[in-house]
């Protein structure tokens, strides 16, 4: 199993389009994969993204398509450092450590 793209689900008006957005299209180029865009897919990310406890997912969220055809979230929050503001280090490493697990799963 590899990586075939990046998909972002996200909002053009959202506070952290921006910081993942810079960090989807920096993670295309280090892995070698395309990277997708989605604005506002709600119904995209209730089959394959992460969901609250009323199961409703949110924007934005990071997604990894496998050669497989599997679909999986690698990066649904992004980790704030200690003056709150958004941490793309911290969500890098985390969307990293996420993409490998996946990959060595099988």
């Amino acid at each position: 199993m590899t990586p075939k793209k990046l998909i972002l689900v996200t909002s053009s008006s959202h506070p952290l389009n921006r910081v993942f957005t810079e960090l989807t299209e920096e993670l295309a180029k280090e892995l070698g994969v395309q990277s997708e865009l989605k604005e506002e897919d709600y119904a995209f990310l209730a089959d394959h993204g992460e969901k609250d406890e009323f199961g409703m997912p949110w924007l934005p969220q990071l997604l990894m398509e496998t050669d497989d055809g599997k679909v999986s979230p690698i990066l649904t929050q992004m980790p704030f450092d200690n003056s709150l503001k958004p941490d793309k280090a911290m969500g890098k490493e985390e969307a990293l450590r996420k993409i490998k697990n996946l990959l060595n799963m099988n």
